[in-house]
């Protein structure tokens, strides 16, 4: 982002001023455009521009009532993506009343106006390219800083999850965790199919089987405390395309299955940005991804195969691969780096959005003091989650006569909890594990594209809850 500081207001340049509600300044905005009298109340979203006597711009953004803070980063991500058309090269922006949150938040949401999904087109869209003044009495260059890193990471992740499936393979998820290492400063391996061989990846492996593109599993470290523990492991479901495999997907809307590793962009995003950050905490992110494909070697309903964890597993749809990944991948971190904290994050199930629709990501922990510090930070930044139960009765969905447990319940019901159910029995027992199923909320229809598009949830909700463990 192209900007720099200014103390005090420029008349001969455009300028964004922003609101709450019942909160408008009335003198300021006359003397500034000489009007007697405008409509503008500062409601949520509501924009007006106006123009000053030499013709400059004067965009008004309200911010809606003091209790809906946590939607002032989608309200300037709004208002610039609306008025990118209309500003010149030059942009003020007042943040002489703004907190340090508000300014990292209102930073995040310029960043996140500037993504653009149309990088396959052959003519590109001309984007222009604006000089923001940013208005503050004291300085403001860390936050400026962080509320851009922010934006930057969410955008990096929303490109991933939108990438076309015959580009973004398991191969090319980790030369993008490889290179953003390099960049950022954290270490990355990867396991390759021969490695996860060796090693005993039973379920990974299963799901990638009917698949040219080998599975991979992806392990990011960022640990600037030596020797000390892991403080939070990230485990993400990195399917890179999904086709429901033997159980086949319907036709309708399978294009959009390229956006079901929105789990492990999260943790990429996530990871990443702590390292930007520079927090002093050590974490661990594990990325399992396959693509779910149909071909003779295909993994098929009725096999049973063998996790890394040692459990067998029968295997009653194909299309209940998710929660495969993530039980290696999950076994894999707890048995070897023993982390003190562990979230996973997938696109898991239809049943988690037919229960909370778009609006929150269904949570499932055996740890309390977990829960509540996700469901606070999710109100703040308005990543919502909402708490489910993994009651004892459901075990029983997945017992298996021929092996230790099978990955579907082969109900019509509970499908989120079951799937939860399912990926507790590979957590070796860890007394504070989290998981979160995204499907409702990481990937859907939005005002910044004509078409389903990635929202980039599960970065800030992570990198929050990291900030309270550093």
């Amino acid at each position: 982002m192209n900007y720099k500081l200014s103390n005090s207001l420029d008349t001969e340049v455009d300028i964004l001023l922003s609101f709450n509600k019942d909160e408008v300044d009335t003198v300021m905005i006359k003397d500034l455009t000489g009007l007697p009298d405008f409509q503008f109340n500062g409601e949520l979203d509501e924009n007006l521009m106006l123009f000053t006597d030499s013709g400059n711009k004067v965009f008004l953004l309200g911010l809606g009532e003091k209790n809906e803070k946590c939607k002032l980063r989608s309200a300037f991500q709004k208002f610039a993506f609306r008025h990118f058309k209309y500003l010149q090269k030059d942009l003020q922006v007042d943040l002489r009343n703004f907190g340090d949150d508000q300014i990292i938040d209102a930073l995040t949401g310029l960043t996140m106006a500037s993504y653009q999904m149309g990088v396959f087109k052959t003519e590109k869209k001309d984007i222009p390219e604006v000089k923001y003044h940013f208005l503050s009495e004291r300085s403001i260059d860390d936050q400026i800083s962080e509320g851009v890193a922010v934006g930057e990471s969410i955008n990096n992740i929303r490109a991933l999850i939108d990438a076309p499936p015959n580009q973004k393979t398991p191969e090319f998820l980790a030369s993008h965790v490889t290179a953003s290492a390099k960049k950022h400063g954290y270490k990355c391996e990867v396991k390759e199919k021969a490695t996860l061989e060796d090693e005993g990846f039973g379920a990974l492996l299963a799901v990638g089987a009917g698949s040219k593109n080998e599975p991979r599993l992806i392990k990011m470290t960022y640990t600037p405390k030596e020797g000390a523990d892991i403080d939070i492991a990230l485990v993400g479901k990195g399917i890179t395309f999904d086709s429901g495999g033997l159980s086949i997907k319907p036709s309708q809307n399978l294009h959009y299955l390229k956006s079901d590793m929105g789990g492990a962009a999260a943790v990429i995003g996530a990871v990443e940005l702590v390292a930007k950050l520079k927090l002093k905490v050590n974490v661990i992110g594990i990325v399992a991804s396959a693509e779910n494909a149909v071909d003779a070697e295909s993994f098929r309903p009725g096999d049973v195969i063998k996790s890394y964890s040692g459990k067998t597993i029968e295997i009653i749809d194909t299309d209940a691969e998710g929660r495969l990944v993530l039980a290696d991948g999950l076994s894999y971190v707890i048995k070897n780096y023993k982390p003190k904290r562990v979230i996973d994050l997938a696109t898991l199930t239809g049943s988690v959005v037919r229960t909370l629709a778009y609006s929150a990501a269904g949570m499932f922990t055996n740890n309390e003091e977990m829960a509540n510090s996700l469901k606070q930070i999710g109100e703040n930044i308005d990543e919502k989650v909402w708490q489910l139960p993994l009651y004892k009765e459901f075990e029983s969905d997945l017992h298996s006569d021929l092996a230790d447990i099978r990955n579907f319940s082969n109900k019509p019901i509970a499908g989120a909890i079951t799937a939860a159910k399912f990926l507790e029995a590979f957590t070796e027992d860890h007394d504070s594990w989290l998981h979160l199923d995204i499907a409702g909320v990481s990937f859907g229809d939005s005002e910044f594209s004509k078409m389903k598009s990635a929202s980039g949830y599960g970065v800030r909700l992570l990198v929050q809850y990291i900030k309270t463990l550093s």
